[in-house]
């Protein structure tokens, strides 16, 4: 099985260091890095991992700014990661932290590390438990944050 991670410079915590060592922890799994500027350079390298390297599954990472602009980026990157999903036939989890989910980087340190942490292990748990992912449907997990829960009648 082989994983691939892709991450940026642009980002201000090392999201790629933090999954590889979580997915080190859950899975024997061979593991391929690459490293971007930017989050609209991660479609193509999750694409290039994929058919390059035979990735069975990415994980990309990214930390959008807070401005108006980055938003834009950032949804124009998902599109282009959808896009490369959908041209591989292979998923690829995206891992996005917006500097505006934070209140200081103390907080968006945190938060970048517990949703790159989650993630990583839902990718194992994707490609190789994914019997367990349906244990949790329905149930409000979130990634970073306190999980919403279930909706009650």
């Amino acid at each position: 099985m082989r994983v691939g991670v892709a991450d940026t410079t642009f980002a201000r915590v090392n999201m790629g260091g933090i999954a590889i060592g979580e997915l080190r922890k859950h899975a024997s799994v061979s593991i391929e890095r690459v490293t971007v500027p930017g989050i609209k350079d991660l479609p193509v390298a999750c694409k290039k991992l994929i058919e390059e390297r035979r990735c069975d599954i990415v994980i990309a990472l990214g930390m959008p700014g807070g401005a108006e602009k980055d938003r834009v980026c950032a949804h124009e990157a998902s599109q282009g990661l959808i896009m490369a999903q959908l041209m591989t036939n292979t998923h690829i989890v995206e891992v996005f932290v917006h500097e505006d989910e934070a209140e200081d980087d103390r907080q968006l340190a945190w938060l970048a590390e517990q949703r790159t942490r989650e993630h990583a292990v839902n990718a194992v748990r994707l490609i190789l438990y994914p019997k367990e992912l349906e244990k949790d449907a329905g149930t409000g997990q979130r990634q970073g944050f306190e999980d919403a829960g279930p909706a009650r009648r």
